[in-house]
């Protein structure tokens, strides 16, 4: 994708695109590959690495970690979240604290497994967090664990933990 990027509307360097109207305040560390779209904010001390796309009018907040994701249009992360390789539909918030797991740390079978019609499938991965459907509210320090597929308008309160495997979605 960055190949195909118009060299007048971002600056490229080391596989990092920012386009010119963007804002990525000091102290914020990108390893690309990451592309950062237009009007997009970048609030202090975020660490975007691994491989992220950034769609139109986002704001990624102070301190939030972004790996291998895809954020689209209009989504919002407050400050100090975490989001591991997910996919972030269009108009979704996230407040402060939200964490959304890729890893199954507290167990040996590592593989992580999504909920499909009721029925657990394995996704033969071990790094997978989740797929949040557009318009999703995730409250102040919610945990998805890995494996979550929220669907558009799913609204995850403050406190909790989202864990469909386990059946506590």
């Amino acid at each position: 994708m960055l190949a195909d990027l118009d060299p007048s509307q971002f600056r490229i360097e080391n596989e990092v695109a920012i386009h010119v109207t963007s804002v990525v305040e000091q102290g914020v560390i990108l390893k690309g590959p990451v592309i950062i779209s237009a009007d997009v904010f970048i609030g202090a001390h975020a660490y975007l690495r691994g491989g992220n796309w950034i769609d139109v009018n986002c704001s990624i907040g102070p301190g939030c970690e972004l790996k291998s994701s895809f954020v689209f249009a209009e989504s919002r992360l407050a400050h100090f979240n975490f989001i591991g390789d997910s996919i972030i539909g269009r108009d979704v918030n996230l407040e402060a604290g939200s964490v959304i797991c890729n890893h199954r740390n507290e167990r040996v079978d590592k593989d992580i497994a999504v909920r499909v019609d009721g029925d657990l499938v394995s996704t033969g991965i071990t790094k997978f967090g989740a797929v949040v459907g557009d318009g999703s509210r995730l409250g102040a320090n919610s945990v998805v664990a890995p494996g979550g597929l929220l669907q558009p308008g799913t609204l995850v309160g403050r406190g909790t933990v989202w864990d469909q495997e386990a059946g506590q979605a």
